[in-house]
């Protein structure tokens, strides 16, 4: 004969633990007149043949076809006090769960207006907490049958909500500030994704306590992700691939004389974006203007060391130390030498 369950409890703190089902499998065999105790930081949604009858407060409670009335319909003709009949119990935690973690797994694309390149590749990480709002709702929307439901089996899903509203916000809010104000404006961006996000939470049945935003920063993306990106064009990406040659150089003593050395001389990754927005901005006019007949500013396919020198913004003694030192292929021809775009590109790219 099954077991009739007199009294139903789960005496949990359910630290991580949002929602447990009482049995975690199968069916519980109750009567009128068993008892379900609820505790302080809980709620109890009772269930039976899959549809949810009631959520049951903080307290002891006798299940009777008062408190809840939908029981009269379901069992139809009850023979006595003591029939027994099945149910399932879902105690949801109504505590808040506090200090989550979230973070950007990969960088978000903002305008920087009248900065560098224009654009900026922004990462950043915080915390939020959450709590259940509407136990009826979660359970029948989010748990399921599930014998149990942690906070590690929706966390994902509730940091892409919030990832998704915060590179909303940041769109919106790089339309008038560039990425160095955005440093003295995290209570206000904080404050919009959680009003943002609200109703996404509350659409799963829980409510965004809190969200913040512990730090905003540039990425490092390097110029190559930039470039496969589609952020950068060919003479921006052979500057700043020179420039990360100067970084590379500076972290390595040991390592290279010529070309190197030149580009650490003679130029640094501020004077690469500031040449690269006056070429955008060139471009630009020269899109505007009637069509001249000026020289074209591409790479060509071959160079003099004084044209390489020219594209690398670093001196002709540069180049050619480099190539004397074997870092960079060159043939000679007569007295003279010649680069080609492939051997440059390939020094560049180490």
């Amino acid at each position: 004969m099954a077991r009739i369950f007199d009294v139903v409890e789960y005496p949990s703190e359910m630290v991580d633990e949002i929602v447990h089902r009482f049995p975690e499998t199968g069916v519980a065999d109750l009567r009128l007149g068993s008892q379900v105790i609820v505790r302080e930081s809980q709620a109890a949604v009772f269930f039976r043949d899959g549809r949810a009858l009631d959520v049951l407060g903080p307290g002891r409670h006798t299940i009777t076809t008062a408190n809840v009335p939908l029981l009269t319909g379901l069992l139809g003709k009850l023979f006595s006090d003591r029939t027994p009949f099945t149910a399932e119990v879902y105690y949801v935690s109504m505590r808040e769960f506090a200090d989550r973690k979230w973070g950007t797994p990969q960088p978000i694309i903002v305008r920087n207006t009248g900065v560098g390149l224009g654009i900026a590749l922004l990462q950043g990480f915080g915390t939020y907490s959450f709590q259940v709002n509407d136990p009826q709702q979660f359970v029948t929307q989010i748990v399921g049958q599930l014998g149990g439901f942690h906070t590690a089996d929706i966390e994902n899903r509730l940091r892409t909500m919030l990832l998704s509203r915060l590179q909303d916000v940041l769109g919106e809010t790089t339309s008038d500030n560039n990425v160095l104000d955005l440093i003295g404006l995290t209570d206000e961006l904080s404050a919009a994704v959680r009003a943002k996000a609200q109703d996404d939470f509350l659409g799963v049945g829980l409510l965004l306590k809190s969200f913040y935003i512990g730090n905003l920063k540039p990425s490092d993306k390097s110029a190559k992700e930039l470039r496969d990106m589609g952020m950068l064009d060919m003479q921006t990406y052979t500057q700043l691939q020179a420039a990360d040659a100067m970084r590379d150089a500076a972290q390595n003593p040991a390592g290279g004389a010529g070309l190197t050395a030149g580009i650490g001389a003679g130029m640094g990754i501020g004077n690469v974006l500031s040449g690269s927005l006056a070429n955008m901005t060139q471009n630009q006019q020269s899109q505007t203007q009637p069509t001249t007949s000026a020289p074209s500013t591409s790479m060509p396919d071959v160079m003099t060391p004084t044209e390489a020198a020219g594209f690398l913004k670093v001196s002709e003694e540069d180049v050619l130390a480099a190539i004397n030192a074997g870092e960079l292929k060159a043939r000679k021809i007569g007295s003279a030498f010649r680069l080609t775009k492939e051997a440059l590109q390939e020094y560049l790219n180490g």
